[in-house]
């Protein structure tokens, strides 16, 4: 038996309970990974909230809690090329990241060789914000020179879009209270504080291009100053976004996306700040924590 952590009716992290279920065998294209580390992300927990939007995300109840995971395969299927028993792994699944086994098809995109360089608490952070981030600053065109305002920059999201963007040769301003202006510093963005007034306090500082984490603030204050919305781009879909920003989603991802997350890891252009971590027991602590959307950085559980 392996334990995980699943949720079979639809609501607040209370309905979330840790239970046994069989360990599995894979089958030919499939590998077994025992998991270590799962990150959260906001959609987690959005996504068991409410079950009108569910369905887009494939959610049959019971549903095992969270999509990014990192571990170690540990049994392979007779037709695996490209992976081996010992090998550190990482990446996102919709069947649900947060049990003990967790059985991985090698033929769909969404699992990855765990660099060296790169812990396992990290690499569970790493495929839903990283690749949400890379596709963002894509559909909204940010290149070099740009200046780049960000709603909701000190988020698990936005740590990555903060510094990818520079990394692209924008420069970056980001949404966040007051608070978070020295970390935000620390990762080479100028801290703008949410709220009314928005637009004025941005006005003179030349926005180019914005994308928004949070809410549609960000947006419709790029707007007023003039951006247009081939240069915008969010990752919140409900309620719909301004006429004419498109959304992003991890899972329109390119292989290359992934390939410069970890390039820039690995060259110390891109640090994956780890605000807490929360052994699997204390599940309810960890997802509270992360839905207050205060802290700075990504929160980890473990096994």
């Amino acid at each position: 038996m392996v334990k995980a952590l699943q949720y079979k009716r639809f609501g607040q992290p209370e309905v979330l309970e840790l239970v046994d279920l069989p360990s599995l065998e894979p089958k030919a294209n499939e590998v077994s990974i025992i998991v270590s580390h799962v990150g959260l992300n906001p959609m987690d927990w959005a996504i068991m909230g409410h079950p009108e939007v569910a369905p887009n995300f494939g959610v049959k109840l019971p549903q095992t809690f969270a999509y990014d995971f990192a571990g170690q395969i540990d049994q392979i299927g007779a037709e695996v090329t490209d992976f081996k028993v010992g090998d550190r792994v990482f990446g996102t699944t919709m069947k649900g990241a947060a049990t003990e086994q967790l059985i991985a098809s090698t033929k769909e995109p969404g699992l990855y060789h765990t660099p060296d360089f790169i812990e396992n608490d990290v690499a569970s952070t790493l495929a839903v914000a990283g690749l949400t981030a890379a596709v963002a600053l894509r559909k909204a065109h940010v290149k070099n020179g740009d200046t780049l305002l960000i709603g909701g920059a000190a988020g698990g999201v936005g740590i990555f879009a903060v510094q990818l963007a520079q990394l692209w040769g924008a420069k970056v301003i980001g949404t966040a209270s007051d608070s978070t202006a020295d970390f935000l510093k620390e990762l080479g963005a100028e801290q703008v504080a949410y709220g009314e007034g928005l637009t004025d306090r941005l006005k003179g500082k030349g926005i180019t291009a914005a994308i928004d984490l949070h809410s549609f603030e960000s947006l419709n204050t790029a707007l007023e100053l003039g951006v247009k919305a081939d240069k915008m781009s969010t990752v919140i879909m409900y309620p719909e976004p301004p006429a004419g920003v498109p959304t992003a989603t991890g899972g329109e991802a390119i292989p290359s996306d992934m390939e410069m997350v970890l390039t820039a890891i690995g060259s110390h252009q891109l640090t994956v700040p780890i605000a807490a971590k929360f052994p699997i027991n204390d599940y309810l602590e960890a997802v509270n924590l992360q839905m207050n959307r205060h802290t700075h950085g990504k929160i980890v559980l473990y096994f």
